[in-house]
């Protein structure tokens, strides 16, 4: 489905889309090849951390299942057949991505591992709830909350996990108030570490990228790259008011080209569902009463 863009557009889209305390011996960056179908046990309960967006609101969860990396271009080509990313490497995350990728990715590998599908997916339906003017597919996607595929995360999903669950430290990032411990973005996704302002010719000459999963520090789960590399897609509409539809879909974490500011636990991202871009990816969630291969 996905297409090249010219970068420098992508460049700036991803920017205006952006403008829409230290534990004991974390564990270190691992030079071990990202597993398959790796997931982590997320026990729920109600957000410890102060610096998500549901900080003092009275929201629950229950137990879950997250994938301890971003989906990499591996597992991406082992369900889909081919690879769409811009940065090509096997542990790389995949990206270049939409929305509507991503929700039949997770259909398709639940098929293939022998899960029930999450979604329903219906592409001759134009979603009433999409109100986007330029989205052309407007596919009507529904759930099957009971199915044990796998899916996207809800955004209070990625944020409880992103923070750390029961263990958070309150960190403003996935594992540390350093970003540069836990994230790549724009300053640091390069040849050289950058100073000043954003400007994207700089970062083009920089030669900055997506980077193998797993190479800076994880949150106190365990979970690699939730601040930074690739922004991630979640289930939800872009605001409170849309939740019953609207133009965008939640992404979180921030990438590579977009501002430290972004890597924050509690940024809200947007992004039309049939945008895609080089710093665009996501990772997968199973429902915790079903079995994880």
């Amino acid at each position: 489905m996905s297409k090249l863009w010219h970068i420098p557009v992508i460049a700036l889209i991803a920017l205006l889309c952006a403008c829409s305390q230290k534990y004991s011996a974390p564990p270190g960056p691992t030079e071990e090849p990202v597993q398959k179908d790796s997931l982590v046990f997320i026990q729920g309960g109600t957000f410890v951390s102060t610096q998500t967006s549901y900080t003092g609101e009275a929201v629950s969860l229950p137990d879950f299942y997250i994938g301890k990396y971003e989906v990499t271009q591996q597992e991406w080509m082992e369900v889909m057949g081919s690879n769409p990313s811009l940065f090509k490497g096997s542990r790389l995350p995949v990206e270049m991505v939409s929305w509507y990728d991503a929700v039949e990715y997770c259909n398709k590998r639940s098929t293939h591992e022998g899960l029930e599908p999450y979604y329903k997916i219906d592409t001759q339906t134009p979603d009433p709830a999409n109100k986007s003017g330029s989205d052309t597919l407007k596919w009507t996607v529904t759930v099957k909350a009971e199915a044990d595929g796998y899916r996207l995360p809800t955004e209070a999903e990625w944020e409880y996990a992103a923070s750390g669950g029961q263990l958070s430290r309150s960190y403003i990032y996935s594992g540390s108030s350093n970003a540069d411990e836990v994230a790549w973005y724009w300053r640091n996704a390069g040849d050289r570490y950058l100073s000043g302002d954003w400007l994207w010719p700089v970062i083009e000459q920089n030669n900055n990228r997506t980077k193998t999963g797993a190479s800076k520090n994880p949150n106190e789960l365990g979970l690699y790259d939730m601040s930074g590399n690739v922004r991630e897609w979640c289930w939800d509409w872009y605001s409170e008011a849309d939740a019953g539809g609207g133009t965008y879909r939640i992404v979180k974490g921030g990438g590579w080209i977009g501002d430290v500011s972004n890597n924050a636990v509690s940024f809200r991202g947007k992004f039309e569902p049939a945008g895609y871009g080089p710093d665009q990816g996501f990772r997968v969630v199973r429902n915790a009463r079903s079995e994880t291969q």
